[in-house]
């Protein structure tokens, strides 16, 4: 063989070793971002149920708590403003909001004993506590599934193939709202 037929087949194996890469890399950054895209849906989905419950809660409550009339509007105003958040950033603060006024009505039913006692009320509670656990696991799901992302496009050499191609982070879900960061405060009375 001609040292230039040589040289012609070297050149041709590493163009198809870096065209099968780069097709890897791309095919893997794809996968990633599916993945991303599949969490957020899961938390969407889980938020919703949320959602849907919360109105229930609150007319349950109502029969019972009259004369507590700001404290269920400010449960209906931010639930209005989770459902109307748009992105995880947004998403993420009006969650915590919404979380702090379930917070504000919890404390509340503890003041009215039949209502901690009616089976629908306890229902509803007992379904909250389930969805609440379910968008914590999403939270965590999806978190990771961003970091492995953000991860991935940012290494070398594949930042190379997510910069040509217009793969962008991705945001996380976080609680904006520092109350809700807190540990909760236990007291036997």
């Amino acid at each position: 063989m001609s040292v230039l037929l040589m040289f012609f087949l070297a050149f041709a194996a590493v163009v198809a070793v870096l065209v099968f890469w780069a097709v890897g890399a791309y095919n893997g950054l794809v996968a990633l971002r599916q993945m991303v895209r599949n969490g957020w849906a899961q938390i969407d989905v889980q938020l919703k149920r949320r959602h849907d419950l919360i109105p229930n809660l609150v007319e349950t409550v109502k029969g019972y708590a009259t004369h507590e009339r700001e404290t269920l509007e400010k449960v209906v105003q931010a639930r209005g403003n989770a459902v109307n958040a748009n992105g995880p950033a947004a998403q993420g603060k009006a969650e915590g909001e919404l979380g702090q006024a379930l917070s504000r009505l919890m404390l509340l039913v503890e003041q009215y004993p039949d209502l901690k006692a009616n089976q629908n009320f306890l229902a509803l509670q007992e379904e909250l506590t389930s969805t609440e656990n379910k968008v914590g696991f999403s939270r965590q799901a999806y978190n990771d599934s961003v970091m492995a992302y953000n991860t991935s496009i940012a290494v070398v050499p594949a930042n190379i193939i997510a910069n040509t191609f217009g793969f962008t982070p991705e945001e996380f879900f976080e609680i904006t709202v520092a109350a809700e960061r807190e540990a909760p405060k236990v007291s036997f009375n």
